[in-house]
């Protein structure tokens, strides 16, 4: 992706300038999304000219104007260039997903992080996500091991709508179930059913940590949970993801895997500890 937007902007604006919009520049779909600094606004429809003009897949070109936020975990979105929307398809892992950035949270960079969980997921089991956005992580699931059963849980309506659709146009209807409502209610439809709970929401995460091991099985069962963490060096990172950990957990629990997932910001991480976790009630 550096590269592309390397090329992209080559002879429209100086390398210093392209360097300032590294972390910021994603394609979902057809749609391109980039964040524009103060310094470069005067040029934002320029940029997003280049991008089009390079990038022949790209029909719309966003750029962000607030961070991710909320309770929906939504951002506001500006069109500087193509098409006026920001609804979109993407492909990944034989997978087709409808989103509409400006309405549900998604984002291309966790990939990567969905395949790896799939590939966890042996036939047999059901697994719940807390806060499944527009149903990605189950619907990867399931195409990759048919034999599963999920339950794909969002307070959002717009991404509930789009995980409806989603598990339609992936035929995976039959196996995945798609709740709207807040995990910490819809979970009571559901608990002691998962051998495997996702926790992909680092803001919140910590606070459901209690609603992930009701949903999961007696007497044990997975947590994948994920966190934000700051650390003045990397090799800190899991160190610190383990001592929120230790804080909010009321269950006996192993680390059975940890990865970072991405880098957030400057020394701010996104981090997965894979938990097997005890859910005797005596632990």
């Amino acid at each position: 992706m550096v590269r592309m937007l390397k090329d992209a902007l080559k002879g429209v604006i100086s390398q210093e300038e392209v360097t300032q919009l590294y972390g910021g520049f994603d394609i979902v779909g057809d749609i391109a999304v980039i964040k524009i600094p103060d310094s470069l606004l005067s040029k934002k429809k320029m940029i997003a000219d280049a991008l089009m003009k390079h990038v022949k897949s790209v029909k719309t070109v966003l750029m962000q104007t607030t961070p991710v936020s909320g309770k929906y975990r939504t951002r506001s979105l500006e069109v500087i260039g193509g098409e006026q929307r920001t609804e979109t398809v993407s492909k990944e892992h034989g997978c087709v997903f409808k989103i509409d950035l400006a309405q549900a949270y998604f984002s291309p960079r966790l990939s990567t992080e969905r395949l790896r969980i799939a590939e966890l997921v042996k036939p047999g089991e059901t697994v719940t996500n807390l806060f499944a956005g527009v149903g990605t992580f189950s619907i990867v699931i399931a195409k990759k091991v048919p034999e599963t059963k999920g339950y794909s849980i969002d307070a959002n309506p717009a991404a509930h709508e789009l995980a409806l659709e989603n598990i339609r146009l992936n035929k995976v209807g039959d196996r995945v179930t798609a709740m709207l409502g807040d995990a910490r209610e819809v979970v009571e439809q559901v608990k002691g059913e998962a051998d495997r709970v996702l926790m992909p929401l680092p803001e919140e995460a910590a606070d459901f940590l209690d609603v992930a091991v009701k949903a999961l099985k007696r007497p044990s069962g997975v947590i994948h949970y994920y966190t934000h963490v700051y650390a003045e060096k990397r090799e800190n990172v899991f160190d610190e993801a383990r001592k929120e950990l230790d804080k909010s957990i009321k269950a006996d629990y192993e680390v059975t895997a940890q990865r970072i997932v991405r880098e957030v910001g400057p020394r701010w991480y996104q981090v997965v500890l894979d938990l097997k976790v005890s859910t005797d009630a005596s632990s």
